[in-house]
């Protein structure tokens, strides 16, 4: 039976122990989808600037910048030295998509770096393009894929 790995015997939470794992090299990519509507897309699409600057670079560093602080504003997640983030950000007729991937050798995952990077990427995007539209949602937050460890390569 499958059970959580951050949860004790006695339902408290607590840090997995990773000391007797091995460095292996780990990927991951996640995404965020944006609604922002018709009209902040075109706006979007035209140049990229609504009244606070350049929102998808904006975006894309604040992703970057997100992933680097993941222990900080996940209390169990482990710091992790990252070899490589990005983040990508794609307009479409109503949505901004955001890919983030993210990869390091070291002895746990990167998945949860890289859906931190999709999120604030995401707020990002609402953050600068609220003065130009109210009914902007982040849609999801999600994994895609992820490589390495223990339990291998998985694929949405």
């Amino acid at each position: 039976m499958k059970r959580f790995s951050h949860i004790d015997s006695l339902g408290r939470a607590r840090m997995v122990d990773v000391s007797g794992k091995k460095a292996s090299s780990r990927r991951a990519v996640a995404e965020a989808i944006v609604r922002v509507g018709p009209e902040v897309a075109k706006l979007l699409s035209e140049k990229g600037e609504v009244k606070k600057g350049d929102v998808l670079e904006t975006a894309r560093i604040a992703g970057i910048m997100a992933a680097k602080r993941t222990p900080e504003l996940i209390p169990l997640c482990h710091p992790l030295p990252l070899d490589y983030v990005d983040v990508y950000c794609t307009v479409g007729r109503t949505n901004v998509t955001i890919t983030t991937s993210a990869s390091t050798t070291a002895k746990t995952g990167v998945e949860m770096e890289c859906m931190v990077a999709a999120a604030v990427a995401g707020l990002t995007v609402y953050d600068m393009c609220k003065s130009a539209g109210k009914d902007i949602e982040i849609r999801s937050v999600r994994l895609l894929e992820k490589s390495g460890g223990k339990s291998g390569s998985w694929r949405r």
